[in-house]
């Protein structure tokens, strides 16, 4: 269980002492595909919590998700219309509920 949180960490670390900039022009697409990994992460903490992870579950999750958000936004983009946000709503709140599912558990224990 502490794994995706410990990868989630380093890779927070890592990203956070590279020199590595984005384009702004691609700011809307990595922002969308962060979150989407970011809830793909705290689902596979919630499911191995309540002892339902299976990996493979876990890894299409996160890459189909990431790949979705970016589509999405990029076809909003081109349309002229702020897609992203849908997918910035959707994937908020499911953060939000892994993150509450989780802390019930750990108040559980």
């Amino acid at each position: 269980m502490w794994l995706p949180l410990l990868g989630l960490v380093l890779g927070l670390a890592i990203g956070y002492v590279s020199p590595f900039s984005v384009p702004i022009e691609y700011a809307k697409y990595l922002s969308v595909g962060i979150l989407a990994a970011l809830d793909s992460v705290l689902g596979g903490i919630r499911s191995a919590q309540e002892d339902h992870f299976d990996s493979t579950v876990f890894l299409t999750g996160f890459f189909s998700n990431m790949l979705l958000a970016a589509l999405l936004a990029y076809v909003g983009d081109r349309m002229g219309v702020d897609l992203y946000l849908a997918a910035v709503v959707a994937f908020g709140v499911r953060i939000f509920q892994n993150l509450g599912s989780i802390r019930r558990h750990l108040i559980k224990k």
